[in-house]
């Protein structure tokens, strides 16, 4: 297979210092002369000055374009150590954004970029792991992409993005499926899941796209009784109900966008072989309400259960969790901007823009919801309890809850979240949606208390017999961890349960211009003993999301799974850490070099897929 050369996004000159010679590294057309920061100008000395612009192309590289494609699998080569002969046999699979930039000078947002699968499959007897590329076929990748040259024309904004000249404007469609943030393995079968629509299914072996998959419409259903709860209807109710009728047309026609945004995180019900899902109603985006549907599926795509609820506050939900006897959902509060959203709607600025953070309260609601219609009595679900924090939820780790004889309840939540003042919609990542550049000073700016951007947390919730609130506790997962930290893991066998221990990517702090991000660190936390132990990739060298593979029955009995992105060699690895040695100069047990033709950017999540478990 020939190898095709890399895009990177363009690059902004800043005026503050000059470039040293470039050396062996290969860099965009064109290289700026100046770099600046976000921070006040001043005189840099020669070493920092290096460090500084170390840092700024390490982070572009993070954000390359990947346009190259594998026909078929190729054997990785082991530069360190070997592969366990019980590794378990399985695939790893990631997704994550592979093109930013196009050939008629549009770039998107990370998030905006189409979704690039990566296969890596394990054969632990043979010592071998093999390794596929494929673009996920959408309907918006396929009309962006001509097979035929290889070039690459954005025809839609996306959510967080606006296109140059001609395209820019009458762009109606502003939710373009691109499969990029999660993989889902059920039933044998694999999907690539986006935050705004129907999954994409995927041959598992070949990484051909098979097609949209529409869980909702397309799953059968078992016949039963309605479950779904609602809240009383007032006269609000009706206002936002005539409201939504006028609004639904719009953009269910003209927006194209689809009636229920499933989310891309799900959850998997390991006792009673259920897939969780959650759909979000796409005009509450522009209402001060939310509605929220969850759908039970069993092993053959048959919903067991849909319930629907509708909460009288406008929030926004990425990730969520559940219970026996609970559906979780941290709120995070957002607010329509209504300049914004008359700009978005003309195509002068991206669809997120109608939308900002609310910073109204100093709490953060928590919904515990009843999983089942039995569960419904006694408290008023639709009143949140109120954690004593204002965080930002991003990732849920894993929940849990007891019942003591006096059927009172304790529910403990490990989650991720960050400052609402460090959270922005429209600079994620440091993404300029007018220049169409990264800054990745945004994501690393020392904003005093709340410099952290990501943080683990834990929240303990003491319920009485009749579900009222008796005490609400939010602290550190572990007092003594400093560092950012984000995309906590648990071994999949023990969700739902007490966990003791929990896997994580972090920073070191060890680099002053990037103490926050992009992540260098896998963190092992023991929540029993507060422990924590730690590896570390290595200097100019960067991580994405941990992920847990169990090979025994102990919590901690397995490895973890983690690319490392050496952007001083612009190569990805796939690195194996054994569990229990994390924070041993053993942890490592193999590294395993990815093609340099074929090096890949940062991903978002991914998904163990066991050759001898259908889920």
């Amino acid at each position: 297979m020939q190898a095709k050369a890399l895009n990177f996004l363009p690059f902004k000159p800043w005026p503050s210092f000059k470039l040293p010679p470039v050396r062996a590294v290969s860099f965009p057309d064109r290289v700026p002369q100046d770099i600046s920061t976000s921070t006040p100008s001043q005189q840099l000395s020669s070493s920092s000055q290096d460090e500084k612009i170390s840092a700024y192309w390490d982070y572009q590289f993070l954000f390359m374009s990947q346009r190259s494609e594998t026909d078929n699998p190729i054997n990785l080569r082991i530069v360190e150590g070997s592969i366990p002969s019980d590794f378990p046999q399985g695939t790893y699979y990631l997704t994550g954004p592979g093109i930013f930039k196009d050939d008629h000078g549009s770039s998107v947002h990370p998030f905006d970029g189409h979704g690039y699968l990566r296969a890596f499959t394990f054969d632990g007897a043979k010592g071998e792991v093999t390794f596929m590329a494929k673009y996920v076929k959408t309907t918006a990748q396929v009309k962006e992409h001509d097979r035929d040259t290889g070039k690459w024309g954005f025809n839609h904004r996306g959510t967080f993005s606006t296109l140059k000249n001609k395209r820019k404007f009458g762009d109606t469609t502003v939710m373009k499926n691109v499969a990029n943030t999660n993989v889902l393995r059920w039933n044998d079968r694999l999907f690539c899941l986006w935050e705004g629509g129907p999954p994409h299914e995927i041959q598992s072996v070949s990484l051909d796209t098979i097609g949209e998959f529409d869980l909702i419409n397309d799953s059968d259903c078992l016949p039963m009784p309605s479950t779904n709860v609602r809240d009383t209807v007032d006269g609000g109710e009706i206002i936002l109900d005539l409201v939504s009728s006028i609004v639904k047309p719009i953009l269910y026609g003209v927006f194209k966008m689809p009636a229920k945004r499933l989310l891309a995180h799900y959850k998997i019900d390991a006792s009673r072989n259920r897939l969780l899902m959650l759909a979000c109603n796409a005009e509450d985006l522009l209402l001060p309400r939310s509605t929220f549907t969850f759908y039970e599926f069993d092993s053959n795509f048959k919903i067991q259960q849909k319930q629907e609820f509708r909460i009288p506050e406008h929030l926004m939900v990425h990730d969520w969790s559940f219970t026996d006897s609970h559906y979780i959902l941290f709120g995070n509060r957002i607010k329509l901007d209504i300049l914004g959203a008359m700009s978005a709607i003309g195509g002068y600025t991206p669809m997120v823009s109608a939308l900002l953070v609310n910073h109204s309260k100093s709490t953060s609601p928590i919904y515990l919801l009843p999983r089942f219609p039995e569960h419904a009595q006694g408290r008023d679900w639709k009143v949140p309890i109120e954690a004593p924090l204002h965080m930002w939820m991003l990732h849920m780790g894993n929940a849990s809850e007891e019942r003591d004889h006096k059927g009172n309840k304790q529910i403990q939540i490990q989650a991720s979240g960050c400052s609402y003042k460090w959270f922005n919609f429209q600079k994620m990542f440091g993404y300029d949606w007018q220049s169409g550049k990264v800054d990745p000073w945004v994501m690393n700016e020392d904003k005093g208390e709340n410099k952290l951007s990501s943080r683990l947390i834990k929240v303990s919730i003491e319920l009485d017999a009749i579900g009222n609130c008796e005490k609400c506790c939010v602290g550190n997962l572990n007092d003594e961890w400093k560092q950012a930290t984000d995309f906590p893991v648990i071994n999949q066998e023990f969700g739902g349960s007490n966990n003791t221990y929990m896997y994580a990517a972090a920073t070191s702090g060890v680099r002053q211009d990037l103490p926050y991000f992009p992540f260098d660190t896998v963190v092992k936390f023991n929540t029993v003993n507060n422990s924590i132990q730690t590896w570390y990739v290595g200097s100019r060298r960067f991580i994405g999301e941990p992920m847990f593979v169990s090979k025994g029955s102990a919590e901690d009995d397995g490895y973890i799974l983690v690319i490392e992105y050496a952007v001083s060699e612009q190569k990805s690895y796939l690195v194996i850490l054994d569990a229990k040695r994390i924070g041993e100069t053993t942890a490592m047990v193999a590294r395993l070099e990815v093609p340099k033709y074929l090096n890949f950017p940062l991903g978002f999540h991914g998904v163990w897929a066991s050759k001898n478990s259908k889920t």
